[in-house]
């Protein structure tokens, strides 16, 4: 196979990927057909299987990379955070990115957040893998900013931090932009750690 001929092959199984993102992330794992993943990829639903040797492989293949990109985006938006941010800015930073990841950028992290409770338990052991490095993530924020000094004496930080990815994430549901902007969204979620688990000045 030439250079170009690997590289189309490359373009049309992330154009399949692509699709199933979107097509998962609307009709869930019950409704997701490869008939509709490949028209919306523009390509013949035999091709799949060319990429993919099923269904359920592509659906996994999808809820890991949208668990696996929103860590990665979180972990590069705090990278990229200057030198003077304390632990608290990181885990606002943090929310900030999330969110934005979550509703707005990803069709990936729509899809893996909607269908983790409907997909078969053989097909949650990758994408889990992924979900428990994001989690340790967390958690790592949230002790630096109790070794600081910067969370309130008694704050349960496993606990909280388990509720924060639950509420974030659970707004792929109810959220809708027409009422309510993502930034009052973002400003909201930030507000209930800030209230919830930072030490008052």
């Amino acid at each position: 196979m030439t250079t170009e001929q690997t590289s189309k092959s490359a373009r049309t199984r992330q154009r399949i990927l692509d699709a199933a993102a979107q097509v998962l992330s609307r009709k869930g794992y019950a409704g997701t057909r490869l008939t509709d993943v490949a028209e919306a990829a523009g390509v013949q639903a035999p091709a799949i299987y060319y990429y993919f040797a099923s269904r359920d492989e592509l659906v996994e293949e999808v809820m890991w990379a949208g668990a696996h990109r929103v860590r990665v985006h979180v972990e590069e938006v705090l990278a990229g955070l200057e030198g003077a941010a304390t632990p608290s800015d990181r885990i606002l930073a943090a929310v900030d990115a999330h969110l934005r990841y979550e509703l707005q950028i990803s069709d990936y992290t729509t899809a893996s957040v909607r269908n983790a409770g409907q997909v078969p338990e053989h097909l949650r052991v990758r994408p889990a893998a992924e979900e428990g490095a994001y989690s340790r993530l967390w958690r790592e924020l949230f002790l630096a900013a109790q070794d600081a000094g910067e969370l309130r004496d008694g704050v349960d930080i496993n606990v909280f931090r388990l509720l924060l990815l639950g509420s974030m994430n659970w707004a792929v549901e109810w959220w809708n932009p027409r009422t309510r902007s993502l930034d009052d969204l973002v400003r909201g979620a930030q507000d209930m750690v800030r209230f919830g688990t930072f030490a008052r000045p």
